[in-house]
């Protein structure tokens, strides 16, 4: 699937009644949901983490699974209202990072980065 079509299904499961009448309220409350939902399902996966490498319970990978996928869900209404395509942003993301690192990370430059550069 590409990441167009993603973006497009999943959304037909946003319930939109919630945001009332279309105009920058509307948009800054799905900004809003998107981003709690995002920050929400980030501290699932890292309680799981925390769960396994602490605590010893077995890891539930079941889980991670339906949470990365959650975390996409909210990344793809931030992505929509803001007019943003997934490829984009991961295409800028490697561009970024090729330009602080090249070819492999360096401790060095990921302490000490060149801001104006990248």
């Amino acid at each position: 699937m590409r990441s167009e079509q993603y973006i497009e299904k999943a959304l037909l499961t946003e319930n939109k009644d919630r945001f009332g009448a279309e105009g920058r309220l509307a948009k800054n409350q799905r900004l809003l949901h998107g981003a709690i939902g995002a920050s929400t399902e980030a501290a699932e996966i890292l309680d799981q983490l925390k769960k396994h490498v602490y605590y010893g319970k077995e890891l539930d990978k079941v889980n991670l699974f339906e949470e990365v996928g959650d975390l996409f869900w909210y990344l793809a209404l931030l992505a929509d209202e803001l007019g943003f395509s997934f490829d984009d942003v991961m295409e800028k993301n490697l561009e970024k990072l090729n330009a602080r690192y090249r070819d492999e990370f360096d401790p060095e430059k990921a302490l000490n980065r060149d801001l104006k550069n990248n």
